[in-house]
């Protein structure tokens, strides 16, 4: 049997004989191990050394609004997914979701990954021994909680069984039944077998390893469990969102571990940096778009420690209304400072500290830690902002050129305007700019002029000791300070997470009016992604369904981060139904 074909009986291979074959007690409920409240479903089943696991909302009105974002293309795209996944999954087995499974589901169903070789995850980084299974072979768990039992073994009776046409066999582990598939191709390595079972008739477990339902069942008699792993449970409550859509988490020490064999660039010592314990993330739809929730903490015995300041947010009053991208930070010296941290232990940061001090060096005859950074210890940001139209030589149908401007709150400014002199002096000696001191908006500035006029720099300082430098001629969009600010802007409240007030930076990218070809450009030039045709097509793919996308950064304590992010999406239209299924859609797989 074909991979993709056994995959179609993941969900429900073992209801019906499981649920209807078991009964459904009415004291169920009394006799269960009670779930953890506000963590996602099965957390108190899952082992420690989990990767990585996926909570997905049941709820058919939210995924009906999620349908309803995009454009007509994306949204006709989904619909054939959405649809697919159906009729491998359900239509042909003969269900159909309302009618027989939404009555007795629970509210959220869960995915996770577990390593084929047990992981202790407490152990720190430097002690973890990194496996070398391929990711890909990790086993895949599925959790679906069972609301109403008595409805379940209404809904699922015997006699449209999908497990009445194939092969299975049942065991007993622990004094509970599992039922599996008999083992698949000998020869083949990458044949599945799945099982599954259900714990205290509220739990459907499905696995595509017996040897994972194995360590389902020894985790629910146990309290190892996933729940117990350091700073899971406080994480969530930290995030906690009124019904997400969508909740994940990555246990960093073991998603590291599982995936040391797919990234050879992670050596060891590059492994053993890495101080994070885990990732959590909630992703909720809203009227408008996507809010994501996101916090990582720190291991246990880690030595490191966050610094707690949330000093931010006056570098979007400096900036005009339509501003196409922020990025602004509280202390541009602590960024440098995480930057080369994160840049050691992970090899594929796209640029290289050593790169960036070289380029400096090379432009300027400056050490950029003792001559720049030394005096850059306040907040600052980094921004695209569009040409002026009278400054520009497109036509008035064409959209203004960006260009970048650079401010940071200087904690030395005597420090800094010696520093700038000496840069006048290298731009003028060795770059052969010409230096042209000048006034705008009532404010002295200087010019750095290229030789052939193309390029225009321009440094200066603006109110409360904030130096300023711009590229491509956009300073009198700073100067003097707009009349209708950034921070003003509908786009950018709409977009930017505002509920943590006290925060340590945002992220700013209006991909609707810098257009979605220059966005590409920008994020492949950030990110440093491949410039390969069919990459980027797919980029701009991604990006066709997106207004804006808005981050806020805080240090919640000294041992976790906090970010929250919205993406503004196009709406396409109330979604049409499904399309029905029919036979050649799908075909009954068989064993």
């Amino acid at each position: 049997m074909k991979k993709k074909k056994k995959s179609s009986l993941l969900l429900f291979l073992g209801v019906t004989l499981l649920l209807i074959n078991g009964g459904a007690a009415a004291y169920w409920f009394l006799v269960h191990k009670q779930p953890v409240l506000g963590l996602p479903p099965g957390a108190n089943l899952i082992p420690q050394d989990a990767s990585l696991t996926l909570s997905v909302t049941t709820d058919s009105n939210q995924w009906q609004q999620l349908r309803s974002f995009g454009t007509p293309q994306t949204q006709a795209a989904f619909a054939k997914t959405l649809a697919q996944l159906r009729d491998r999954f359900l239509s042909s087995h003969g269900y159909n979701y309302q009618r027989d499974i939404q009555p007795w589901a629970g509210k959220e169903v869960t995915f996770a990954y577990l390593p084929t070789q047990q992981i202790n995850p407490t152990q720190p980084s430097s002690t973890l021994i990194p496996q070398t299974n391929n990711p890909s072979q990790q086993s895949v768990v599925m959790i679906l909680p069972i609301d109403n039992p008595l409805q379940a073994k209404q809904a699922l009776e015997p006699t449209n069984s999908p497990l009445q046409q194939g092969k299975w066999i049942s065991r007993t582990y622990k004094g509970i039944e599992i039922k599996e598939t008999k083992t698949g191709d000998a020869l083949n390595i990458n044949s599945t077998q799945y099982s599954a079972t259900v714990l205290d008739r509220r739990f459907l477990v499905v696995t595509t390893n017996p040897k994972a339902t194995e360590r389902i069942i020894d985790t629910f008699q146990s309290s190892e469990s996933l729940a117990n792993v350091p700073g899971f449970k406080a994480a969530w409550e930290k995030i906690e969102t009124e019904q997400p859509f969508a909740r994940l988490f990555i246990n960093v020490p073991v998603a590291i571990a599982a995936a040391k064999n797919s990234q050879p660039q992670l050596s060891n010592q590059n492994f053993a940096q890495i101080q994070q314990q885990g990732v959590a993330a909630t992703m909720s739809v809203k009227p408008e778009g996507l809010l994501f929730k996101s916090i990582s903490w720190l291991q246990p015995n880690s030595d490191k420690k966050y610094a707690v300041k949330n000093e931010t947010g006056k570098m979007s009053i400096r900036l005009p209304a339509n501003t196409l991208m922020m990025m602004s930070g509280g202390n541009l010296q602590r960024f440098w400072q995480d930057y080369i941290q994160g840049a050691e232990s992970n090899p594929l940061t796209p640029f290289k500290p050593e790169q960036i001090r070289s380029s400096v060096q090379k432009f300027t005859n400056l050490d950029l830690e003792k001559n720049l950074l030394s005096w850059m210890g306040g907040e600052f940001s980094l921004s695209l902002v569009p040409l002026p139209q009278e400054n520009s030589n497109s036509g008035e149908n064409q959209p203004a050129a960006p260009g970048l401007i650079f401010m940071v709150k200087a904690s030395d400014r005597a420090a800094a305007e010696t520093t700038l002199q000496q840069v006048d002096q290298v731009m003028s000696n060795q770059n052969k700019f010409k230096v042209e001191k000048t006034i705008i908006g009532n404010k002295p500035v200087t010019n750095w002029i290229a030789p052939d006029r193309e390029l225009t720099i321009t440094q200066g300082w603006l109110d409360e000791n904030v130096a300023f430098l711009a590229l491509g001629g956009v300073t009198n969009t700073i100067l003097p300070q707009p009349k209708i600010s950034l921070v003003q802007s509908d786009r950018f409240r709409n977009t930017v997470p505002l509920e943590l007030k006290s925060n340590n930076g945002h992220f700013y990218l209006d991909v609707e009016s810098l257009g979605v070809d220059s966005t590409a450009r920008f994020l492949t030039f950030l990110f440093q992604l491949s410039t390969d045709p069919n990459t980027q097509k797919t980029l701009t793919n991604q990006l066709l369904p997106i207004r804006a996308i808005g981050v806020t950064a805080a240090v919640s304590d000294e041992r976790s981060t906090r970010f929250d992010v919205f993406v503004s999406l196009k709406k396409a239209g109330v979604p049409k139904p499904l399309p029905s299924p029919t036979p050649e859609r799908f075909s009954q797989p068989s064993l």
